[in-house]
């Protein structure tokens, strides 16, 4: 008994040991945790070997997988509210190009078919619903030419473009022959003679904006040129064109050349188009044309196929007068060379220009008509007034052809043009991009496969996302928030890619059920305070097809509120950790939109 006693000294030395012992843990600890939210190290080889290891029981309760083509919840988390949907007459809203606001607004330049958002009072906050009958659209590239009348059903094309090879209607589908109005033997047949004066097949030309697109056409068979097109239309009498270019996979937006600039930056397109698309190009002292200038890159082309290109021969059939015809085409040609843009092709119907890559200088020459706009930052267009002057482009290094300039540094980081975004951070951006990119291939296998088209990034950043999923089966629309710090939009497009500004307080420019896969990285903290999250999920929900996808990543906190509201919007969602492990506050939530079509009894609004 008396050997088991201690002493008080050893007591004390004891008590001291034990200290040093949990002041060393807590240290290891410590140091082990800062480590791995390095990213340095052996930390993140574990952190994905571990995943790696773990993948087939990673998302258990979600699948990806469609189950209505043609031919699990989480107990734990509870959902503070259930939305109701919508009513079916709802199914094809677009709550900013809605044809009952519109007419309260003036016909004059359009401004009617322009953005006019409902106020929050106005907004509705119920799920649109999808059509009866809705099913999967078809994968690319049989979804280029072949739509189910289900998804879009609406027949007027059929009758009104007939004779122009726009659209059929066969059995339960639509049919695309691939024609326009201005090329009913086939898109392919018309840019084959396109291809004699413009560059197709080297990477020179990568960007393209179609104005006044009809169903995309054009721009569906530019992608087996390597040539992604911006394509836009408005909402009007040719109800539903912009709705089956989405359909088709192919890329557009709901838009018009009206009173505002395009949201699109400064010298962003290598190429524009105008296949009879009904804008006078004349009007305004011929504003629009100054418009297309500013977004098209120096040296790039703009094609004008139709009036009023030809009317000696065509002036009867398009019931206009010569004289109108002629004065048109002259102020055109006119304004053409004041912008400093040089004929190079006409033949039949079509005339083709090329921009001056020396357009600054062209513009310099005392003996020469410029109308320079006075502005300091030419890609802040967010809802400003179009203006009818040349807006400077400053001189640029050289652009690297299609594909390497996809991982080259572009001009305007080269340049300084873009503040706070360096080489550096572009290389080291790519780099942790393939690395977010991997791991969402092992969450969800079907992305880079034939499941997504149609893809979306709502917070694109310098756009490495979309660089490290390119791909011919797939296409993203890069959104730059207009309440970014750094206005990266111009680093995308020089980088081969396309997108758009938008402010996600309010509805994106598109038709509902037009998106197959939504990811989006610190959008919800980015908006936190800025607007209600309740309406940006909504918006989200509204432009994501049945069965379609989500990929967020974001704070913890932002997540959890996300997750209890989507439980409320028929989504199943699934809390992921960061790559670097479980103690990084960063983490990732997947979710996959359940399947369902709306009917005439749901009647929420």
């Amino acid at each position: 008994m008396r050997g088991s006693r201690m002493n008080p000294g050893d007591r004390r030395t004891r008590s001291t040991m034990s200290i040093v012992i949990v002041m060393s843990l807590c240290c290891f600890f410590y140091i082990l945790g800062a480590w791995q939210k390095s990213g340095t190290g052996r930390g993140d080889s574990i952190a994905l070997r571990v995943t790696k290891e773990t993948d087939c029981t990673i998302l258990p309760n979600l699948h990806f997988e469609t189950h209505h083509s043609l031919g699990g919840v989480n107990p734990l988390v509870m959902t503070d509210k259930v939305f109701e949907p919508c009513h079916i007459r709802y199914s094809d809203y677009t709550p900013c190009q809605d044809q009952n606001r519109a007419m309260n607004f003036p016909r004059e330049n359009m401004n009617y078919r322009e953005r006019h958002c409902p106020t929050e009072t106005k907004k509705l906050r119920c799920l649109i619903p999808a059509p009866k009958g809705y099913v999967t659209p078809f994968p690319w590239p049989k979804s280029r030419d072949y739509v189910p009348y289900a998804n879009a059903p609406y027949k007027n094309l059929t009758v009104e473009k007939a004779v122009q090879n726009w659209v059929q209607f066969e059995g339960d589908v639509f049919r695309f022959p691939g024609g326009g109005t201005m090329f009913p033997n086939g898109a392919n047949a018309y840019i084959d003679e396109l291809a004699s004066v413009i560059p197709f097949t080297d990477g020179t030309i990568r960007t393209a904006l179609d104005t006044g697109c009809g169903v995309a056409s054009w721009g569906a068979y530019l992608m087996d040129r390597n040539v992604l097109t911006m394509s836009f239309a408005p909402r009007d009498s040719h109800e539903a064109q912009v709705q089956f270019a989405l359909e088709r996979g192919v890329p557009a937006v709901i838009g018009v050349l009206g009173t505002i600039k395009l949201p699109y930056p400064s010298g962003s397109f290598d190429m524009a188009h105008c296949s009879r698309c009904l804008i006078s190009w004349k009007s305004n002292d011929a504003m629009y044309m100054f418009e297309v200038d500013r977004v098209l890159r120096p040296g790039g082309y703009w094609i004008l196929s139709g009036p009023p290109i030809n009317w000696k021969t065509n002036h009867q059939a398009w019931k206009r007068s010569k004289e109108d015809l002629e004065a048109e085409q002259n102020v055109i040609e006119k304004i053409a060379e004041m912008l400093c843009w040089g004929k190079i092709h006409e033949k039949g119907d079509t005339v083709i220009w090329r921009k001056k890559a020396d357009s600054n200088e062209c513009h310099n020459k005392d003996d020469h008509p410029s109308k320079m706009c006075k502005i300091q930052d030419a890609d802040d267009v967010w809802y400003k007034k179009m203006e009818g002057c040349i807006t400077p482009f400053p001189e640029e290094a050289q652009l690297r052809k299609f594909p390497e300039r996809l991982f080259a540094a572009p001009p305007r980081i080269l340049q300084g043009r873009t503040p706070g975004v360096t080489e550096e951070i572009f290389e080291e951006d790519n780099k942790l991009w393939k690395k977010y990119v991997s791991t969402y291939k092992r969450i969800n296998k079907l992305i880079g496969s034939l499941r997504y088209r149609n893809i979306m990034d709502m917070n694109a950043g310098l756009g490495s996302f979309a660089a490290i999923i390119d791909s011919p089966i797939s296409w993203v629309m890069n959104v730059v928030p207009t309440i970014s710090e750094k206005n990266t939009l111009g680093i995308i497009y020089e980088r081969g890619l396309i997108g758009i500004y938008h402010d996600w307080c309010e509805a994106f420019s598109t038709y509902p059920r037009t998106y197959d896969l939504i990811h989006a990285n610190g959008l919800f903290s980015l908006y936190q305070n800025k607007c209600n999250m309740e309406d940006i999920l909504l918006e989200m929900d509204r432009i994501l097809r049945p069965e379609g996808a989500v990929i967020l990543r974001d704070n913890v906190e932002v997540l959890n509120k996300v997750r209890r509201t989507v439980m409320g919007m028929r989504w199943k969602s699934k809390l992921l950790d960061h790559e670097d492990g479980p103690h990084i506050p960063e983490k990732i939530l997947v979710s996959v939109k359940k399947y369902w079509v709306g009917n005439e009894e749901e009647n929420s609004s």
